[in-house]
């Protein structure tokens, strides 16, 4: 007991007591004007030209979109990318066989030419710059347009400036709205699709944790996972090629060995996917009592259907591996969510809010305006509360049933070939063998048909406050809710049950044999029927598209809403805040609760446990407090640590900065206890997660021998 009160103690001393969280993902071309000053205060050294300038190389430079979710960094001037493990996770799955399981036994490139090139589509995305063209696009727009009106002549222009930027297809121009269409920007990128594994952690170290740990503190992840970008001889993009050579990027990254402490400066960059910090009450109640609910339940009857298999052998694993991962992510995130924003009465405070808002919104001078916007906002929602719970287990089952989709994949790429000429069938078949060849290599039939009868069922029998698939509830009607021997026969009738029956259908097309295949049929009627929408919520719908737009200017207007900034939509973003200890945890062995240490994630092993195995190395090296020259000055290896920052998934990759820019640390994660974070930001609770740099350089150098990469990198102290 006297070594918990002294812990509390010493974390409370240490503690700076006017410590809070920064909110907000910001604009970089805006720091100056929104955020510098405010930021050198907290400990930032560098110019707002240093972080984001379009003529000379800046930090913006370093930061690059992975693969369109993650975010990762480059970190050696020959191209060397720095990402999550689980970022990485598809490619090196990809990349792996039951022979030689590079996720399971981690895998380092010896040199340049042992690194491996994932035959799928794997790019990053460099920021090259961004303009406001707010004014140009709401001229076209005038109050009385529909939505769909609205949309379309919002496109219009889009296309217009997207092929105004791009200069002949060199860049990728995107221009996205924000503050819910009331402000709009151009994003020109260049992507780079030569990129290449270096090198991944063993699976036992760079998911350690599991799904148990997953969103929790204290943790102890080695989440990370290395690439290379390749370019061709002068610099440019070009597809994968031999002679391609390691892109020699305009900045990267040093990396600081000095370790972090509490109260330090840490400014994230990176591409947070999503937030809906704007979003009424009701659409909260929908989601904590409706979809979020559904969400889970789906995710988990999905997860449950692929365990069965993938415990049955590594090859069964590598099959399954990926969608599980994704699926289990997002299903805890859920939970989470539905705790947080229950917890917190988040519904409840935004309801205060939008009654003040109508109070303003029904002054005389406003009225015509903002008069019906709370009750546009809350018909809709009213009216779609039981087909969002409809619509997420439909979700989840084509999440995780790749035959439940398959009249919008495969199923859809026959129809059409059905319909086409000769000349355009012997063009497309190719096409087709592959995306089939691919689909049989990423299913096993016995796992699709017991997780597509499960999702089927949950369906059927919970979805019952809005109308379900004809086909589904006639079959269910009949089989009381026992989808088994229908879903087995169907998919063993099908066209779609054999790489062979595929073949044999393009050599002999027959539009009669697809539109009659039952299995065909039971995917297109669950499509329409998610698809489908009464005339009624149309209406409602576009009211309510104008009105969520009306109700976030009227807040900005008013100053009734108290957040400055837009919420993320994958679009690059700065988050700066502080070094900051959680309360004191026994579950936590450091010091004071903001890092994790070796020591600590030897403490949680478990052998053989899936979630909690270790390499013997590990304890060995542990054991003999092998760490190299990356042990903190406490004599400890530090592994994972803590900031305020406010960000989202697709932040997961980011680089964690001090305030001169150099690299300390690879943020992976939020805590469970603020997962209501991408709706509104707790200023006592929030934290983000991070990967502490040295660890990540001990496993690559002391514990892979991997020495060679770390060489590359620039190291300061």
């Amino acid at each position: 007991m006297k070594k918990i009160i002294l812990s509390l103690l010493i974390a409370t001393l240490l503690m700076p007591m006017s410590m809070k969280a920064d909110e907000g993902m910001w604009f970089l071309m805006f720091i100056e004007r929104l955020n510098h000053r405010d930021m050198q205060k907290e400990g930032l050294k560098l110019t707002t030209e240093e972080i984001y300038s379009i003529n000379h190389h800046s930090l913006k430079d370093a930061i690059v979109q992975f693969n369109g979710g993650c975010t990762a960094e480059i970190i050696s001037k020959d191209g060397l990318v720095l990402t999550n493990h689980h970022c990485g996770y598809d490619a090196i799955a990809e990349l792996s066989t039951a022979d030689n399981n590079l996720l399971k036994n981690g895998y380092w490139a010896a040199n340049k030419a042992a690194e491996k090139h994932p035959q799928s589509s794997l790019f990053v995305r460099f920021f090259v710059r961004m303009d406001d063209v707010s004014k140009r696009i709401l001229a076209k727009l005038n109050p009385s347009m529909s939505e769909a009106d609205r949309e379309k002549a919002v496109n219009a222009e889009i296309a217009m400036i997207e092929k105004e930027n791009n200069e002949n297809g060199k860049y990728t121009v995107s221009v996205k709205s924000f503050f819910q269409g009331n402000e709009y920007y151009y994003f020109v990128y260049q992507d780079y699709k030569d990129v290449r594994l270096v090198g991944v952690p063993p699976e036992s170290l760079g998911k350690f944790g599991g799904d148990t740990d997953n969103w929790e503190w204290p943790r102890h992840t080695a989440d990370f996972s290395m690439f290379r970008v390749y370019a061709d001889k002068d610099g440019n993009p070009a597809d994968y090629a031999v002679s391609n050579v390691p892109l020699q990027p305009k900045h990267y990254l040093p990396v600081n060995l000095s370790g972090v402490k509490e109260g330090d400066f840490a400014m994230i960059l990176g591409y947070p996917g999503r937030t809906n910090r704007w979003m009424p009450a009701s659409g909260i109640n929908q989601n904590v009592k409706f979809a979020y609910p559904a969400w889970v339940e789906g995710a988990k009857t999905g997860m449950d259907g692929m365990k069965k298999y993938m415990e049955q052998s590594d090859a069964l694993r590598l099959v399954y591996a990926s969608k599980y991962a994704s699926t289990a992510n997002y299903w805890k995130n859920r939970q989470g969510m539905i705790d947080a924003l229950s917890k917190f009465g988040t519904a409840k405070s935004k309801a205060a809010q939008e009654a003040k808002f109508n109070d303003w919104a029904n002054k005389p001078e406003n009225k015509a305006k903002y008069g019906n916007v709370v009750a546009n906002i809350n018909k809709f929602y009213s009216l779609t509360n039981e087909k969002s719970r409809h619509d997420n287990y439909l979700q989840q089952m084509f999440r995780t049933s790749a035959y439940a989709i398959i009249g919008r994949t495969l199923g859809k790429q026959l129809d059409i070939y059905t319909k086409v000429d000769a000349a355009k069938r012997a063009s497309m078949a190719p096409q087709i063998i592959e995306f089939t060849t691919k689909f049989f290599e990423d299913v096993y039939l016995p796992a699709e048909k017991d997780i597509l009868a499960a999702q089927l069922k949950l369906y059927a029998t919970k979805s019952t406050g809005y109308a379900i698939a004809p086909m589904v509830k006639k079959i269910g009607d009949e089989n009381k809710n026992d989808f088994t021997k229908y879903v087995n026969d169907a998919i063993d009738k099908s066209i779609f049950s054999s790489l062979d029956k595929v073949k044999a259908f393009l050599k002999e097309p027959n539009q009669t044999l697809l539109d009659t295949d039952s299995f065909y049929l039971l995917s297109n009627d669950l499509l329409t029927q998610y698809n489908s929408k009464s005339d009624e919520i149309v209406k409602a719908q576009n009211d309510y598209g104008a009105s969520f737009r009306l109700l976030v200017e009227g807040l900005r207007e008013s100053k009734i809403g108290d957040i400055k900034y837009p919420d993320a939509n994958s679009t690059l973003r700065l988050t700066y805040g502080k070094v900051r200890s959680l309360p004191a945890d026994k579950r936590n062995d450091a010091t004071i609760n903001n890092y994790t240490t070796l020591d600590g994630q030897v403490k949680k092993y478990k052998k053989g446990d899936e979630e909690f195995d270790l390499p013997v190395k590990v304890l060995e090296m542990n054991k003999k407090k092998n760490y190299g020259r990356f042990a903190d000055k406490d004599g400890s290896l530090h592994v994972n640590f803590l900031t305020d920052n406010d960000i989202t998934g697709g932040n997961s990759g980011s680089p964690v900065l001090n305030g001169k820019g150099e690299l300390i640390g690879i943020a992976f994660d939020g805590n469970i206890e603020a997962m209501a974070g991408d709706v509104i930001f707790d200023k006592k609770l929030q934290r983000t997660i991070n990967v502490d740099i040295r660890y990540v350089l001990w496993v690559i150098e002391n514990f892979s021998g991997a020495k060679n990469i770390v060489d590359e990198m620039t190291l300061v102290k």
